[in-house]
């Protein structure tokens, strides 16, 4: 063990101790200018909301990713009907098909414009489509329930611009008031209680301090949570938004390039010095211009020369920085980018259905948010107000009773689905899940976005009005065979096996004209055969009949099997005529066995001979 004395340790510089940090929080030479403040959410939404909305309105009506984008949410969230409802009243333990109907009825009556939207404007999926994609462009929206609507459900909702939602409006409460954060008073738990709108005229512009204190309980404000305690939505758009911006300067500036370099531009030079230019003549403001005539060459005074200017451009870098900025763009909300991008360059089977279903998952998310944000709680508005109103009747036209509430509360959504590039795949997937009891009928419709009661409804119906026209339908046989495989010139073992088949037959046959018949319509023959090594082998005792023959020429069919490896095949063949004569009378004798317990237990006939 080295041991350093006391008097050359004061000697040695001092250890320096290490301490192990995050690089990623130092302040270096090249991380300076990397924020490194930590702030609460609401108050970075407190100065750069308003901007953050803006900007992403701007880029929803100006470029063309944006715009794409947000066709998308639609398209893959709502879906081209909107979510499909299904009411799922039980009474005893079974569906209560009956106010099942009715329900479902209601609500599409409801879902159209002039009854779910109170400016008669908007069906209900379109209000859907309208508020989703609000809250990816603006990151929230605002829905307003108005209830004893004019209509016969007294329900109704209203679109409302979030802009109304007074940014600048906070206040930090005190034991006797709320505080309010950008427009949204909330009690001591952070739960909104009310909203601060600005008043304005219908399609004016939202400005002013006049503000109006409308109950949470009467306003729906819908966003996507990203931070705790987080008051306010902001777009989805936000970390795509410089990027967007930035390829959309570089294809300005692409453009110009080329159309500089598509024009042949160049400079009249005079080594004299002459300070008058070569000109035709001057414009408007005084500028001098030089005429060209394509196809002819001009003769240039002594003294001058020309110099061309040819930029070059476009680049070939110009596609790689486009297709680089668009994928960063694609991840950066979430979709995948031969979907944005609408490029299909480059793309497999096998790629193509990884992003595909990747994307499908985060559609799907969203539908579920959706469902629970904004479907299921107007659907418990909408019922309660709908029964009290009377507004749903059977069939019979009797109205379901208002006190059963909690019993046709029960509900589902489902949004929409997507058809495979290779439906037969997931049809045949479907069936062997439903075969092996790892889903059932339902889940499958489910997944399809349909009610299975309402496709077999749709069946019995079809059918029945196929018979009423006397149209024949034809059903899939399950148990149909597959086709045998084409033939070939070459022989092969079935060939042979055919042949030795044919052989087999033939000689059975011949063993049948020599039966003995009885009277029997019909003679049937079940005579396996059994092809082994190239040997052919019929089993004894293949003859059976039944009963006396009475038909003077009776009709003798062979059922023949045969058996090969890995191969069973069986042969219907009709047998040849036979001559039947008459049977000889034969006396019999029966010998009967007895068990200990002196049952019967067989009786055997047998011939007496002579």
């Amino acid at each position: 063990m080295n041991v350093v004395p006391g008097w050359l340790r004061k000697l040695l510089p001092a250890r320096r101790t290490a301490l192990r940090r995050f690089d990623a929080a130092q302040a270096t030479r090249l991380l300076h200018s990397w924020n490194n403040v930590e702030t609460n959410i609401n108050r970075e939404l407190r100065g750069d909301l308003d901007s953050l909305r803006a900007r992403a309105r701007d880029l929803s009506k100006n470029e063309p990713m944006a715009k794409r984008y947000l066709s998308m949410v639609s398209a893959n969230v709502v879906g081209p009907h909107g979510f499909t409802y299904f009411n799922q009243s039980e009474e005893a333990g079974k569906p209560d098909v009956l106010a099942q109907k009715a329900i479902e009825t209601a609500w599409a009556e409801w879902s159209r414009a002039e009854n779910c939207d109170i400016t008669g404007r908007m069906s209900f999926p379109d209000m859907c489509s309208a508020i989703i994609k609000a809250v990816m462009r603006d990151g929230e929206a605002l829905v307003r329930k108005v209830r004893n609507a004019p209509n016969k459900f007294k329900y109704a909702l209203q679109m409302l611009d979030v802009e109304r939602l007074d940014t600048t409006l906070n206040y930090p409460g005190d034991s006797a008031k709320n505080a309010i954060i950008m427009g949204v008073e909330i009690n001591g738990y952070g739960r909104p209680v009310a909203y601060w709108l600005r008043t304005a005229k219908h399609g004016q512009q939202v400005t002013g301090t006049e503000r109006e204190r409308v109950p949470a309980s009467e306003v729906m404000h819908l966003f996507i949570t990203e931070d705790p305690e987080q008051i306010r939505g902001y777009s989805a758009m936000h970390a795509v938004m410089i990027r967007v911006r930035h390829m959309k300067g570089f294809q300005e500036a692409a453009i110009v390039a080329a159309q500089v370099g598509a024009s042949q531009m160049g400079f009249f030079t005079n080594p004299d010095g002459n300070p008058d230019p070569l000109k035709d003549g001057e414009d408007a403001a005084g500028i001098p211009f030089f005429e060209a005539t394509p196809g002819q060459f001009g003769m240039l005074p002594a003294g001058y020369d020309f110099k061309s200017f040819n930029p070059e451009y476009p680049s070939a870098y110009y596609d790689a920085f486009v297709k680089a900025a668009k994928r960063d763009i694609s991840s950066g909300l979430n979709v995948s980018y031969h979907g944005l991008a609408n490029d299909l360059e480059g793309v497999n089977f096998s790629s193509i259905r990884s992003g595909t279903l990747e994307e499908r998952d985060q559609w799907m998310k969203l539908q579920e948010w959706f469902v629970g944000a904004f479907l299921d709680p107007v659907h418990a508005d909408w019922l309660d107000y709908a029964l009290l109103a009377g507004a749903i009747l059977q069939q019979g036209g009797s109205a379901l009773p208002a006190v059963k509430l909690q019993k046709f509360m029960r509900h589902r959504f489902v949004g929409r689905r997507w058809q495979w590039v290779d439906p037969l795949k997931d049809i045949e997937a479907s069936v062997k899940a439903i075969e092996n009891g790892l889903a059932s009928p339902y889940d499958v419709a489910s997944q399809q976005g349909v009610d299975a009661d309402d496709v077999l409804d749709d069946i019995s119906r079809f059918r029945a009005s196929a018979k009423a026209k006397n149209v024949e339908l034809g059903t899939p046989n399950p148990n149909k065979q597959p086709e045998a495989p084409a033939k070939t010139d070459e022989p092969t073992q079935a060939d042979e096996n055919s042949k030795a088949l044919a052989v087999a037959v033939s000689a059975v046959g011949a063993g049948i004209a020599a039966m003995a018949a009885r009277e029997q319509g019909a003679i049937n023959v079940n005579t396996p055969v059994t092809i082994a090594d190239g040997a052919v082998r019929i089993a004894e005792g293949a003859v059976r009949v039944d009963a006396p023959i009475t038909t003077p020429e009776p009709r003798v069919t062979l059922e023949a099997s045969i058996s090969v490896p890995e191969r069973s095949v069986t042969v219907n063949n009709a047998a040849p005529q036979v001559e039947v004569l008459p049977a000889p009378q034969i006396a019999t004798k029966e010998d009967v066995t007895y068990d200990e317990d002196g049952n019967i237990k067989s009786i055997v006939r047998r011939p007496m001979l002579n």
